[in-house]
């Protein structure tokens, strides 16, 4: 039970919709002789309870503190759910496999630093932008990763996160902009933003209502809402201290 819920708080972390955490949980207690599985999750919570043959009833829980969006560990456990309906491991090498996964190495930072100068860039000229306020844009979003960074090392909660790295960024840009290393301020936060924007957690929020998983949808929901208003408090406090 440990280990498949360990399976479960790894997909749920990564940002897994919550009928996906809860159809491989049973999924998996089927595949290992449990007579009966109920499974109950919302964001921050995993409520496992299963039936042994002999009829006897166990019930485990595990507390998630944190979610992310790792679509790249979600394919893994998929991966491995697969694996171990076709064949279960024995608990030992099912426990070994899960820790595989979980300590599967991410995409190196300076990979994403430079995703976020590109992404940054692309969306600044998208919206009007010119070449100069594109690579300002990649300066920008290249310093909004060090502030994500930054900002995780402190171990504060996403909502304020977003509120400090918005801040930065916008902080970052006007005073680029002051120098004349970019020309439309507005153009190049925008780029900033995008890479802000709690899309896929909006997206996840609203497939888990029309699942039917009401509560944890409505709690996604809240989440990427108060996180979409930390993000413009933090631009617009700068820009109104600024001028912009």
């Amino acid at each position: 039970m440990a280990c498949i819920l360990d399976m479960g708080e790894l997909l749920l972390t990564s940002g897994a919709e919550v009928m996906r955490v809860e159809d491989t949980l049973t999924r998996l207690c089927m595949v290992y002789g449990f007579a009966q599985a109920d499974v109950f999750t919302i964001t921050s919570s995993i409520v496992l309870t299963v039936r042994t043959p002999e009829g006897r009833a166990l019930t485990q829980t595990r507390r998630i503190r944190a979610r992310d969006t790792d679509l790249g560990r979600v394919e893994r456990v998929n991966a491995l759910s697969r694996r171990l309906c076709a064949g279960p491991l024995p608990p030992e090498k099912f426990r070994q496999a899960v820790e595989e996964v979980r300590n599967a190495p991410a995409y190196p930072d300076a990979a994403q630093c430079a995703m976020y100068a590109v992404i940054s860039a692309a969306f600044s000229a998208f919206f009007g932008g010119t070449l100069r306020d594109a690579a300002t844009a990649a300066v920008s979003g290249m310093l909004l990763f060090g502030a994500l960074r930054f900002c995780q090392r402190l171990r504060l909660n996403g909502i304020l996160q977003s509120m400090l790295a918005s801040a930065l960024a916008a902080l970052a840009v006007m005073l680029m902009v002051g120098f004349g290393l970019g020309q439309n301020p507005d153009k190049i936060i925008i780029g900033n933003i995008m890479l802000l924007i709690p899309g896929i957690a909006l997206t996840t929020s609203l497939r888990d209502m029309i699942n039917g998983d009401t509560i944890s949808g409505l709690l996604g929901l809240s989440e990427a809402v108060l996180k979409a208003l930390a993000i413009a408090i933090g631009f617009a406090a700068v820009l109104m201290r600024m001028g912009g």
